[in-house]
């Protein structure tokens, strides 16, 4: 993964701490780092990303699932479970100007990386968040693209005349989310122009999907 924004792009100077893995964060952060702002990947020693291993197809460089949302950012291995890289961690997130995670609701506040804890030391940062299904009822669910795309009614208005209903197949529900989680990022990022605060966002698979079934959902 290459890294330096091209000079005097839109999200210059702006830092951001990537612990999203998969589709929807990383294409999220992806966009921000394809607008100048420097991303920093954070990974799993060893493994890194799931989708480093989704191959093929692969290029000469790697997967080319994990090439398609990841360029133009920095990576760094740490392990969250060790005292001394969770602390690098924390001095990541404490630094940078937005922080976005994908993982299950919770699983960061635990480590000490939840908003509330950062947003003392930070009030500035920008957080997002991406779940399946949300962080209240549907927190406990599995997030994936498919699931969300046959419980959100995007499979009952695709297939054929004689009812079968097929999953599209782009993993769009990630890609809508993405595209969510970026907007309200950008929208933080100018409020805090005025405020000099952050904001916490979160977004899910499902709310993008329905959002996006637009009037289909409303019929």
């Amino acid at each position: 993964m290459r890294s330096g924004a091209e000079s005097g792009a839109p999200l210059e100077g702006i830092v951001v701490a990537d612990f999203s893995r998969v589709l929807a964060g990383p294409l999220a952060t992806m966009t921000l780092a394809d607008l100048g702002a420097r991303v920093i990947k954070v990974e799993r020693p060893g493994t890194g990303d799931d989708t480093r291993a989704w191959a093929p197809p692969s290029s000469k460089t790697g997967a080319t699932y994990f090439e398609s949302v990841n360029r133009n950012k920095e990576s760094v291995t740490l392990d969250l479970t060790d005292p001394e890289d969770l602390e690098l961690a924390r001095e990541l997130a404490r630094r940078a100007d937005v922080l976005v995670e994908n993982f299950k609701p919770g699983g960061l506040a635990k480590l000490g990386l939840g908003y509330e804890s950062l947003a003392e030391e930070n009030p500035s940062l920008v957080y997002a968040s991406i779940s399946g299904f949300g962080s209240e009822g549907g927190r406990n669910l599995p997030g994936y693209d498919f699931i969300v795309q046959a419980v959100g009614g995007l499979m009952s208005i695709t297939g054929d005349p004689q009812g079968d209903a097929y999953k599209v197949g782009v993993a769009l529900v990630d890609v809508l989310t993405a595209k969510d989680a970026t907007i309200g990022i950008l929208a933080a990022l100018t409020e805090r122009n005025s405020t000099g605060r952050g904001r916490r966002i979160e977004v899910n698979l499902l709310s993008s999907l329905q959002g996006a079934l637009a009037n289909q959902g409303q019929a």
